[in-house]
């Protein structure tokens, strides 16, 4: 009897399970990976509907108008306010003061004492001179008659004569002597801070005070050669100085020097302006302006309303119109503009804009051509043609 043959076992399924569970595993991968990827992309076409027709809210801005005005044509400059007569006072000789006759900064009247030296030595001498002189007119008066009886010489009286005219002029020089250590105002004006005191020995050209005449007041100042051509004597000055603002004065040109200098191509000229208060003192620094006799008209506007930029100086201008959604707004169209003369905070245009026509004042920056604007005038800055700072 034969034993039974062994079982040959079947081969094992876990290998192909094992596959078809990759199968299944990579399969739900990229379902979920196809279906994220159709959720992405249809948020991304969504996304571009909505990008497509999103439009912007308006921007907030101020308007302006422009405005036709008539320029009085101007030539600036910087100057120095001078007296109208100006000098230092100073001894012709040597001497102790022996009185002061002014205060500091008081008004004084021409040929008024200010200072008197010691001239006590010079009188006493005179009182001799003089009493010498008569004496010397007495002796040829008697001469004079004495020739006219034959009763001396030609000669003796010739003699008697030459001593009198000798003792007048030593009188006459004494006075000198006296009159120039008396120290007076040679014209009217204010004078300045004495620099001598009492008993102070003073020498020849020693500074006593500073006396100014500043009514009227001189106002020195220089413009360009090219100049010439527009002004001359006689025409109006406006005056101001920062001292005190929203304040001018004006005056006239009295004086355009007959050169030019050769340094800088400039003209020095000299107006005149009236100084009845005399507030304007010498040496102040004031801005000058030469007014033309003739205004010209000139469109302005704000000169915020500019944008600046290198390629050309623009400016947006209002006008109805539609949004990108097609509804009725109010639009912002860039419009090219030349500029010309800057007046406080106007700006000339030269061409590009005419009289009337709406622009944005401010928030130009932030604007783009064809953008929708709302107009809020509520915070607008004022705009003047004089604007003065004001000190807070």
């Amino acid at each position: 009897m034969h034993a039974p043959a062994p079982e040959v076992p079947l081969s094992s399924p876990r290998p192909a399970s094992r596959v078809k569970r990759w199968v299944v595993g990579v399969l739900l991968l990229l379902a979920v990976f196809a279906g994220l990827v159709a959720v992405k992309a249809g948020q991304i076409v969504a996304m571009i509907k909505a990008g497509e027709t999103f439009v912007p809210p308006p921007e907030s801005v101020t308007s302006a108008q422009a405005e036709s005005f008539g320029w009085q044509g101007t030539r600036s400059a910087v100057g120095t306010v001078i007296a109208l007569r100006g000098v230092t006072l100073s001894a012709e000789l040597p001497g102790v003061v022996n009185d002061i006759r002014f205060e500091n900064g008081a008004s004084v009247k021409k040929g008024q004492v200010l200072v008197q030296l010691d001239t006590s030595s010079e009188l006493a001498q005179l009182a001799g001179a003089e009493a010498d002189a008569e004496l010397s007119r007495l002796n040829r008066d008697r001469a004079e008659k004495l020739n006219a009886q034959g009763a001396n010489t030609q000669s003796d009286l010739d003699a008697v004569r030459a001593r009198a005219t000798q003792a007048a002029a030593t009188v006459a020089h004494l006075k000198s002597l006296i009159a120039k250590k008396t120290i007076r105002a040679p014209f009217d004006g204010r004078v300045g801070i004495r620099q001598v005191e009492l008993g102070q020995l003073v020498s020849p050209g020693n500074p006593i005070a500073s006396l100014q005449s500043t009514t009227p007041a001189l106002v020195e100042f220089q413009l360009p050669q090219q100049a010439l051509a527009q002004v001359k004597q006689g025409q109006k000055v406006r005056l101001r100085v920062d001292v005190f603002p929203g304040e001018s004065w004006e005056g006239d040109l009295t004086t355009i020097n007959p050169e030019v200098e050769l340094s800088s191509r400039n003209v020095r000229m000299r107006a005149t302006v009236p100084n009845a208060d005399g507030r304007l003192l010498p040496g102040m620094f004031a801005s000058v302006e030469v007014l033309s006799e003739a205004s010209q008209p000139v469109v302005a506007i704000p000169a915020t309303a500019v944008l600046f930029a290198p390629y050309g100086d623009s400016v947006f201008t209002l006008s109805e119109g539609k949004d990108a959604a097609g509804k009725k707004a109010l639009l912002a169209r860039q419009q090219f503009v030349r500029l010309g003369e800057r007046r406080g905070d106007y700006v000339a245009v030269t061409s590009g804009l005419k009289p009337g026509q709406t622009v944005v004042s401010s928030g130009v920056f932030k604007l783009r051509n064809g953008a929708a604007v709302v107009v809020n005038n509520s915070l607008a800055p004022p705009v003047e043609a004089a604007p003065q700072p004001v000190n807070p």
